[in-house]
C-alpha cells in the first residue's frame, strides 16, 4: 500500500509573480492572488506546508470595486483593545489613505488563520503605483481574468 507523499521544504520552488491590478475587480484579483500564495495550483501541495509563491500587486490604487461598494463597504479595525477604539472607514476613505489595504484585506481574509497563515501574509507585496523594488527576483507577469475593457 502506498502512502501519501508530503512535500519537503527543500523540494518546493517559490516563484515570484507580478499582477497589474488596474481595473480588475478586487474579488477576482484576491482569489487569484490567494491561490498563488497558498500554492493550491502546484502538484505537490499540502495544507500544512508553505508551498506558495510570492506575489507583487502593482497599481493597487486603481483596483475596481463593483456596484455601490465604493460608498457602502465598511472596513472595521480596532486601534487598541479598549472600548470605543473601533474605527469603521468606508472603502473610498481607505482608498484615499492606504490604497493597498483594499487588496491586502481581501487576500488576507482568504488565507488560513493560523501560524502558517501569518507566515503566508509576508508573501504578498502591494504597491499603489506601477513601480516595485523587486526586479532582482525576476517576477513573471500574471494575467487575471475579469479586467474591465
Amino acid at each position: 500500500m502506498k502512502s501519501t507523499l508530503s512535500p519537503k521544504l527543500g523540494e518546493i520552488e517559490h516563484r515570484w509573480w507580478v499582477v497589474d491590478a488596474a481595473e480588475i475587480p478586487v474579488g477576482r484579483l484576491s482569489t487569484a492572488v490567494a491561490r498563488l500564495i497558498l500554492g493550491k495550483g502546484k502538484p505537490k501541495w499540502a495544507p500544512h506546508v508553505d508551498c506558495g509563491d510570492f506575489v507583487i500587486v502593482v497599481n493597487a490604487e486603481q483596483v475596481a470595486l463593483t456596484g455601490a461598494k465604493e460608498r457602502e463597504k465598511t472596513y472595521y479595525r480596532h486601534t487598541t483593545q479598549k472600548p470605543g477604539s473601533l474605527k469603521s472607514p468606508r472603502a473610498f476613505e481607505v482608498r484615499e489613505k492606504h490604497p493597498g489595504r483594499l487588496v491586502e484585506s481581501a487576500v488576507f481574509g482568504m488565507l488560513p488563520k493560523s501560524k502558517l497563515g501569518r507566515k503566508l501574509r509576508k508573501k504578498l507585496k502591494v504597491y499603489a503605483g506601477p513601480e516595485h523594488p523587486h526586479h532582482a527576483q525576476k517576477p513573471m507577469p500574471l494575467a487575471v481574468a475579469g479586467a474591465k475593457s
